[in-house]
């Protein structure tokens, strides 16, 4: 019997397991997602590329789902770039721009097949404001692991925006 994460589906069991985890390929089935990573209320995070699924060192790939009329918290994640792709719904994604000396959130909105970029540590936001369809979006990181600091507002903490 071939091994479900093996690189091909002739391989024999016993070889695929003989290699190192960093030598063959991996196939992570979507019914096989792991939904123990990192949380923000509001949202689900699951994870198909992550040290622990398929031994990646540098980058952690997964799914954010996120249901109707539903906003997440707001979080950043730490030093990992975060490039997201939209696969389902109209997520809107909030972010705080205080460039002009005057804070204002700004509010992405996505359509299916739309990209967004999120820099480090930039704190944010995602939203779907639809009443009846879930957002679904695939993310990838620059980091192994799914980084998520969760914040109380829309700011890093010790970096609030200038108020007048």
């Amino acid at each position: 019997m071939a091994s479900p994460d093996a690189f091909h589906p002739d391989l024999p069991d016993a070889e695929a397991h003989s290699q190192p985890l960093r030598a063959r390929l991996h196939h992570i089935r979507a019914d096989a997602l792991d939904a123990d990573t990192a949380q923000t209320a509001g949202m689900r995070r699951f994870a198909a590329i992550s040290g622990r699924t398929a031994g990646a060192e540098r980058i952690w790939m997964g799914q954010t789902h996120v249901a109707p009329k539903t906003a997440s918290a707001n979080h950043h994640h730490g030093a990992s770039e975060t490039a997201i792709h939209v696969v389902k719904g109209h997520p809107e994604f909030v972010f705080l721009d205080d460039s002009s000396g005057t804070p204002e959130e700004i509010r992405l909105r996505t359509s299916p097949g739309d990209y967004v970029f999120v820099p480090p540590y930039v704190p944010h936001r995602e939203e779907n404001p639809s009443p009846d369809e879930e957002a679904v979006v695939v993310i990838a990181r620059s980091t192994q692991e799914a980084v998520v600091v969760n914040l109380p507002e829309l700011y890093v903490l010790g970096h609030e925006p200038h108020t007048d």
